[in-house]
């Protein structure tokens, strides 16, 4: 039988046992990230989850808060997982998680000019990001990305300096 209480109250632990292993980070990510919502795409990305692995985070996110299952608009034999406010409050962490690995992974996939932006307006940027994301957005995919938002932004301000 599993555990319901927690092995200590140390924050770190009770953070990890939340959300820390790979995987359900790995979920986390794709949503921000990606927009990924659904079981099938979620399945679909290049680390290759195992299908009862991803069912049992997806389940375990849901427990603990983090992420809300609900029917998917257009397809009612689909359901969609959207991070929660307390999800959405882990945004930070995974800023912190990419900005760490590109700086340690001599062949990152990060872009550096999105590493950079964060760097420059971090406090901007998890608000554009938080937003984008409660809304059906992402970082990085789909027309109301935060990459396509941020870059309207750059060229709105170069506009408003050459005038």
């Amino acid at each position: 039988m599993k555990r319901l209480d927690t092995k200590s109250h140390c924050p770190i632990n009770f953070s990890l046992e939340a959300f820390g292993d790979h995987w359900s980070l790995l979920i986390i990510r794709d949503i921000l990230y990606f927009g990924k919502n659904t079981y099938g795409e979620f399945i679909e990305s290049e680390e290759r989850i195992s299908s009862n692995i991803l069912a049992s985070r997806l389940a375990h996110l849901e427990l603990k808060g983090i992420l809300i299952k609900k029917p998917h608009a257009t397809d009612k034999r689909k359901e969609v997982y959207i991070l929660s406010d307390k999800g959405l409050d882990l945004i930070p962490i995974l800023l912190d998680l990419a900005d760490w690995g590109a700086q340690y992974d001599p062949v990152t996939d990060a872009p550096q000019e999105w590493i950079s932006a964060v760097k420059a307006d971090r406090e901007s940027m998890i608000r554009l990001i938080r937003d984008t994301v409660r809304n059906g957005g992402s970082i990085f995919s789909g027309p109301n990305s935060v990459v396509s938002k941020y870059h309207l932004k750059e060229n709105d301000c170069e506009m408003e300096e050459e005038k």
